[in-house]
């Protein structure tokens, strides 16, 4: 009998699948960071407990191309600082991504809130323009022009804060409680420069960025780095204090109650 592609596969392709991901070479992207300061009372409102504020009010744009061969990827994400206990790092509010395949792993294991957009990263001399656009809007754009060579970083490890969780069959609360992430990243950079330009948010109802306003510029950069992750559930959080935050991860939070009829394509 011809192979049943969706028949189980065996543990010996199950690990060599895992072998072969683990030898990857690393993976380089260029992109636009832009760090600006925003009112403090914006960032506790957007932060699910048991998430706090830092003593800054900061919100990270990361824009970003990857050459992937045969499968350009672009991807990016707009994240507030916060702080989980004594671990600093960034809560990412919504991540676009221009292929699924990008959305899956991060989606459905560390519970990233991956969505389907358009993602842009141009740079014409010393002229850069970037911006994360969905449903025809671009809600972020970072625009301005190339200043100077920065000192290349030492490596340096970073940490997301992601809400894992499965809406709940019967269309209320959780199937399970959900869990807080630790998404720690090895990022390492061969090339950055500064640019000196502004940080443009337009009105979305899809994508809100528009609630955390640039107040002052910290730093706008434009790089190549390569990054690995590891995640790790840092500890499961109280359902009804999550509740009101899922709508973060949807257009509409209603989808989730959308599923088709039994039996249809």
């Amino acid at each position: 009998m011809a192979r049943v592609r969706y028949g189980a596969r065996s543990d010996a392709e199950a690990a060599a699948a895992r072998e072969r991901s683990a030898k990857l070479p690393d993976i380089w992207s260029t992109g636009v960071v832009a760090v600006w300061e925003t009112d403090p009372d914006v960032v506790a409102a957007v932060l699910p407990p048991p998430l706090k504020p830092t003593g800054r009010p900061l919100v990270r744009a990361n824009i970003s191309k990857v050459d992937l061969p045969g499968y350009p990827l672009g991807a990016g994400s707009v994240a507030v600082a916060a702080a989980h206990g004594d671990r600093e790092g960034w809560y990412p509010l919504v991540m676009p991504m221009t292929h699924e395949r990008a959305l899956i792993g991060g989606r459905e294991v560390f519970g990233e809130p991956k969505k389907l957009g358009e993602v842009k990263v141009e740079r014409d001399g010393l002229v850069v323009s970037a911006s994360l656009a969905r449903h025809g809007i671009a809600f972020v754009e970072v625009r301005g022009a190339v200043s100077g060579e920065l000192p290349v970083p030492a490596p340096a490890e970073k940490t997301d804060f992601y809400f894992k969780f499965l809406p709940g069959v019967d269309g209320t609360g959780f199937d399970a409680d959900p869990v807080l992430v630790h998404c720690v990243r090895n990022e390492k950079v061969r090339k950055l420069e500064g640019v000196t330009g502004d940080v443009v948010l337009r009105e979305s109802m899809y994508d809100p960025v528009a609630d955390l306003p640039v107040r002052r510029i910290v730093e706008i950069t434009i790089g190549e780095k390569t990054t690995d992750q590891k995640g790790t559930v840092a500890e499961r959080v109280s359902a009804q204090a999550l509740l009101p935050y899922i709508h973060q991860r949807y257009d509409d939070p209603l989808q989730i109650l959308d599923g088709p009829p039994e039996g249809s394509a």
